[in-house]
């Protein structure tokens, strides 16, 4: 492994001792002088003929008041916070982020390592879009983007990279339709193509029937997860939240005394919290019911991410950063794609859906049925594309509920609003997981999210309908 300093002219240069302060350009960020240096190596996993480019500011000369050196912050049971948040993927990161930011003491909890991918917070790249059919997304959206941009400036690195949004499908698709009555009330800058003007545009890379349309937006783009995930944990960290894993929650209670909750780990360990934010993804149902006896409709579904070998010659076609944009085809599968980024040559696209499982007992690659995905892309990509099947998978899982709508709401009962869940994203909420951290921070801390309307987001709605909210449109979900 070796270690390379960028110095402000461009040049690099072996670093021959370790300094004080190192903020990385990678996910991986370190505090530690020279005398660790040994320790420090042993501590990280080795790479072989990896390089890590870390920004240094230079050791200052010691003073007479020089602060001591900081440490690893270290929650002890027992210990008490302002809160606690449950869960420690993106929607969790992302509030611990926004709630310390604030300047409150914060504990985030994950049960499984940090950065693992056993949840829904892992992988290389997820899309991100403000062309929804349901309207009310849109905002939320559009403070994301923002949001993005804005913990992108504290951290140093990208995690967000822009692109064209292409949706496309049937003339007389609901969805597409809706999609269109978006960029309309909006005022979101759009085109709508017939099949030749979608050939003309995107040269050929895409191949529509006569029957369906395009539309085309600037509002897309794809985000790192895994390193955007990180990037929420290290600006929580350097807030000052404290993070623990392996800790398993078995229990959320009520601390009838002094008020507050205390959180129980399947390890013997509790914490007490003035507040609580549960985000613990597929697990949400099991965890929920165990706490307060609510039954929510969040079923957690394996999914096959695939990624298609792009014929020789054509590579730098569907690059990010140049005009082949992410996309989505409304229809029966709904299925989406992004331009080549996480694997030089390959293009993702793959279908929104999966089959049920236990997150506890998952199947681990069965596999999803390919002929439908295999014939969409020989039917719509296959000039530059070799649709003889995908060359790389990955599994995953989403949270679904049965509307596809998120769940954000307060637990009530004995907890009031000393308990607020964010869960149930559907397959379609990392785009949003800075504002949703935004909106659970400000729930947790004042009872009230400003800004966005929530209503479609209760967990009461499943009591009025099981269905959840009414749509017109169909869902794409096996």
């Amino acid at each position: 492994m070796k270690f390379t300093r960028k110095p402000q002219d461009g040049s690099e240069i072996k670093m021959e001792k370790m300094v004080k302060w190192v903020q990385g350009s990678s996910p991986i960020h370190l505090i530690c002088d020279f005398r660790n240096y040994q320790k420090y190596l042993s501590s990280v996993r080795r790479r072989r003929n990896s390089v890590i480019y870390v920004n240094c500011r230079p050791r200052k000369e010691k003073r007479a008041h020089k602060k001591k050196e900081e440490k690893i912050k270290m929650a002890v049971s027992g210990e008490e916070f302002d809160v606690i948040v449950v869960g420690a993927g993106v929607m969790g990161s992302s509030t611990a982020y926004q709630v310390s930011k604030r300047g409150h003491k914060v504990l985030l909890l994950e049960q499984f390592d940090f950065l693992h991918q056993r949840g829904s917070s892992h992988g290389e790249s997820r899309t991100i879009r403000a062309t929804y059919p349901e309207e009310y997304y849109y905002p939320m959206v559009m403070e994301s983007y923002k949001l993005w941009e804005e913990a992108e400036s504290h951290i140093g690195y990208k995690v967000y990279f822009k692109a064209q949004q292409f949706d496309m499908g049937s003339s007389d698709d609901k969805c597409l339709r809706e999609v269109i009555a978006t960029c309309q009330k909006h005022s979101i800058p759009h085109e709508i193509l017939d099949r030749q003007q979608v050939s003309d545009k995107f040269s050929g890379r895409f191949d529509i029937p006569d029957n369906w349309v395009g539309v085309c937006t600037s509002n897309g783009g794809v985000i790192k997860p895994t390193k955007a995930v990180s990037m929420f944990q290290t600006l929580a960290i350097q807030n000052g939240t404290v993070l623990r894993d392996y800790m398993e929650v078995e229990d959320i209670r009520k601390d009838g005394v002094k008020g507050g909750v205390w959180v129980y780990t399947s390890n013997g360990e509790k914490f007490w919290g003035k507040k609580c934010v549960v985000t613990v993804g597929a697990w949400t149902t099991k965890l929920v019911k165990t706490v307060s006896g609510i039954d929510l409709p969040i079923q957690p579904l394996e999914t096959m991410v695939c990624y298609w070998r792009i014929k020789e010659g054509h590579e730098d076609k569907y690059a990010i950063g140049g005009d082949f944009p992410t996309f989505a085809s409304y229809g029966e599968p709904y299925i989406y794609g992004t331009p080549s980024l996480e694997f030089p040559g390959l293009i993702k696209v793959a279908v929104h859906g999966g089959y049920p499982c236990d997150p506890d007992k998952r199947p681990w690659g069965p596999g999803m049925a390919l002929g439908t995905l295999k014939q969409w892309v020989e039917e719509r990509l296959s000039s530059l594309v070799d649709s003889g099947g995908p060359v790389a998978t990955q599994l995953c899982m989403y949270s679904m509920t049965p509307d596809e709508d998120f769940v954000i709401d307060f637990l009530g009962g004995e907890f009031g609003k000393d308990v607020v869940v964010g869960g149930g994203f559907s397959g379609h909420g990392f785009k949003m997981s800075p504002v949703v951290g935004r909106i659970l921070s400000d729930l947790v801390l004042t009872g009230e999210a400003k800004g966005i309307e929530l209503k479609h987001f209760r967990i009461g709605r499943f009591e009025e309908n099981p269905k959840g909210n009414f749509k017109e449109f169909l869902h794409y979900v096996m």
